[in-house]
């Protein structure tokens, strides 16, 4: 089975035993149920399609799935909008067919001068980077490398937030509330996975996170879709201390793959002046590895 198989399997399955018999008006009761939530012919019937096709579907072996099956099955499943753009983007190459065009290219993504440039001008106030395909980090200012994680001193490899997040060691002493960032990056990760499926950068950085960090297996196996591309994040900085400081990202519509993220603070506030310390200090060089950077997108 194929890395999309995989992906289009486990997420309905995840869905379907998430939702409440009872809430759809079905019967429930454990004793009549093996498992929780809903079976396959139950999702078949409010969805209008029979109980064959959707079992293959759940499998991975349909082919040539149409728009207006999905929506049936996103409705059937109450699924949100971020789900449901994952379902459609996990189902694309069976739409396409086996022959069809191959996901998206692997790592080598670079950024245009122009764009490292906009970040260089705001490399002294404003916190800034461009996160990539499967949240690998290709670009930052001065401060955008050194509010977390001392990014030039990584390997190309490694700069990446869902690798620092799950397994740096210093992550959770950033991140006071790592659950909630974990959460956050491993819906990201997830959405990126549905827009390139057969990625291979994607895959290799999956992969690495199933097999070492047992906290990224039970978060991902939550099958949770959403994409956190605004709101505030709570640091505690090594040399600077705490930050309380509002992310915004960008999607760069000449790079479709690449999205800016910036990071400030309101003018006046503490942590306006710890980053303004913060900048001081990456320009006179006193800053070494700090522990892990979790960047949105």
């Amino acid at each position: 089975m194929l890395h999309g198989e995989v992906e289009i399997s486990s997420f309905l399955k995840a869905r379907r035993a998430a939702l409440d018999p009872a809430d759809l008006g079905l019967p429930g009761g454990l004793n009549r149920r093996r498992v929780r939530g809903l079976r396959r012919e139950e999702v078949a019937q409010l969805a209008g399609i029979s109980v064959d096709y959707y079992t293959r579907i759940e499998q991975g072996r349909a082919h040539a799935i149409s728009d207006s099956v999905l929506d049936a099955i996103a409705r059937a499943l109450r699924l949100t909008g971020g789900e449901v753009t994952y379902l459609r983007n996990v189902a694309l190459p069976r739409r396409r067919g086996e022959d069809g065009p191959a996901a998206a290219d692997g790592p080598g993504q670079t950024v245009r001068p122009e764009i490292q440039q906009l970040l260089d001008a705001m490399g002294s106030t404003v916190p800034a980077m461009v996160v990539g395909r499967g949240l690998d980090i290709l670009a930052w200012n001065t401060l955008g490398g050194r509010i977390g994680f001392d990014l030039p001193a990584l390997d190309r490899s490694r700069r990446n937030s869902a690798l620092l997040v799950f397994l740096d060691p210093a992550a959770r002493a950033l991140h006071p509330d790592w659950e909630r960032i974990a959460e956050e990056v491993v819906g990201n990760l997830r959405a990126e996975s549905g827009r390139h499926p057969e990625d291979p950068r994607i895959c290799e950085v999956v992969n690495e996170l199933l097999h070492r960090s047992g906290d990224f297996r039970r978060v991902w196996e939550a099958q949770a879709v959403h994409e956190c591309l605004r709101g505030t994040k709570h640091l505690v900085h090594p040399q600077v201390g705490e930050l309380l400081i509002t992310f915004e990202s960008f999607r760069l519509t000449t790079d479709p793959d690449q999205t800016l993220v910036t990071y400030s603070a309101p003018s006046g506030s503490p942590t306006a002046r710890r980053l303004a310390d913060l900048a001081e200090l990456a320009e006179v060089g006193e800053l070494g590895a700090t522990g892990a950077l979790e960047p949105a997108g």
